[in-house]
């Protein structure tokens, strides 16, 4: 008799009460010689091992030159949903799109998750051919299909950007999801409601944007991304966009509350062109049944001597906060939010989503702090970047790497790569966990999937 999946989770409080996690998977970028191919790596989160907190298997990938960025499961929770059409998937394989090269690996945890291996490689050509985009960015597991966010059109810098699907058996590129965009071109992250049907989508650039590095003129003209907008996730329709003014440039990860009864979010912007801070969205739908946005995160930049500053940053005499990437505990309590440029994680309390409450922040890293770990003998480059959280909301885990040409531009001094683990209380409060530093040289980390589904990850359809 088929069985579901174990780690697939009717509710979000089911979710935080299964087992912990034992390994995590973490994309690696290889920065030094141009021959040397990115890498998946292994790392043992196992209390019980002899090599807790340390790599045990690097996967390379088979050609140079991919950038690995975010990648996620082939399934999860969403699975279980009324509709889905395949209950019996398995979360087994991990989808990692590489967002130079246009390539996607396939890569199964089976039969030991320790040591995975590559399935399948969706090659640059097909995907372009199939789904009409290039530069795949973001995997979500969906009910019906694998979701992949691209960057760019199969013509190259021209857009629009938008969401294609992979077949969940085969993983054949399906085909683009939008049916009717109504204005939208730009892309990046996406998300769902999924019991009100409704698919958000967030803005960052075109390739020509962002491959070679932030270009200044376009930022100081706000021509990268600041609107949300919000899809009939089923008639696959885009039925309202949200403007959130040209001074917010690049509004970048969405975080939909884990209770499917809830119809709020929040979405990261990285800086305003008005005085260099950063912010965080709550997005809301109204009694109208308009979808509604307000800001209500106001991170400020810090003052900064010019000569401690990247070239970029002199004429301003301050470092932005830089808010790269934002996380939702399971039980829609707690929302991390990255600072890469000042280099501090901060924990807010939102249990009203309209009212946010710093409840906690560590320092590591940052563009002119570079403040060091307990287990690390002097300065750190880079900061909080990427953030991934614990299914029970109890260990959130950061690495550094942002994007190759991204990270030379505000920390010339080449970054390396490093990850580490903060301990959460669950009333309020985040502590650096002084024994867990892994440090990886001229490979620089990026994302981090956790074994058997972490805070990023699933859909659920089910209250808690």
């Amino acid at each position: 008799m088929w069985k579901p999946d174990p780690t697939f989770y009717p509710s979000p409080k089911m979710a935080m009460n299964a087992p912990p996690e034992r390994l995590a998977y973490v994309s690696a970028l290889n920065y030094g010689r141009n021959d040397q191919p990115d890498a998946l790596l292994t790392v043992d989160l196992d209390p019980d091992s002899s090599t807790c907190g340390q790599v045990i298997n690097r996967l390379a990938m088979p050609y140079a030159g991919d950038e690995l960025h975010h990648f996620g499961w082939n399934a999860c929770s969403s699975a279980l949903c009324p509709y889905a059409p395949h209950p019996h998937l398995e979360r087994r394989y991990l989808i990692v799109p590489a967002l130079r090269s246009s390539r996607i690996y396939v890569i199964d945890t089976k039969p030991d998750a320790k040591t995975p291996r590559i399935s399948k490689t969706i090659e640059t050509q097909e995907l372009m051919a199939k789904s009409g985009y290039s530069r795949p960015h973001t995997v979500h597991c969906g009910p019906d299909a694998i979701y992949v966010s691209a960057m760019g059109s199969a013509n190259g810098n021209d857009g629009p950007g938008g969401v294609f699907l992979l077949d969940h058996f085969n993983f054949d590129v399906i085909g683009p999801w939008e049916l009717e965009r109504n204005g939208q071109e730009l892309a990046y992250d996406f998300w769902w409601h999924i019991a009100q049907d409704t698919m958000i989508t967030s803005e960052w650039a075109k390739p020509f944007q962002f491959e070679n590095g932030l270009v200044p003129d376009e930022l100081l003209n706000g021509r990268y991304g600041h609107r949300l907008h919000f899809w009939d996730l089923r008639k696959r329709r885009n039925i309202q966009t949200i403007d959130l003014g040209a001074k917010e440039q690049m509004v970048l990860e969405l975080r939909p509350a884990h209770d499917p009864r809830k119809t709020h979010g929040f979405a990261g912007v990285v800086v305003s062109l008005e005085d260099l801070s950063a912010s965080v969205w709550t997005w809301y739908r109204d009694k109208g049944g308009q979808w509604q946005a307000r800001k209500t995160i106001k991170i400020p930049a810090q003052p900064a001597k010019a000569d401690r500053l990247p070239p970029m940053l002199k004429g301003f005499e301050a470092v932005p906060p830089l808010v790269t990437d934002i996380d939702l505990s399971l039980d829609d309590k707690f929302l991390y939010v990255s600072c890469w440029g000042i280099g501090e994680l901060h924990q807010y309390d939102v249990t009203d989503p309209m009212n946010p409450k710093l409840a906690g922040k560590i320092e590591i890293g940052g563009i002119v702090r570079r403040k060091g770990h307990p287990k690390h003998d002097g300065q750190l480059l880079g900061g909080p970047q990427m953030v991934e959280i614990s299914r029970d909301g109890r260990r959130v885990f950061i690495t550094n790497g942002l994007y190759s040409t991204w990270d030379d531009q505000f920390y010339p001094e080449k970054l390396e790569g490093w990850m580490v683990r903060i301990n959460a209380d669950p009333s309020g409060g985040v502590s650096i966990d002084p024994n867990f530093f892994i440090e990886t040289g001229q490979a620089r980390l990026h994302q981090v999937r956790l074994e058997g589904g972490d805070a990023s990850t699933d859909s659920f359809c089910y209250p808690s």
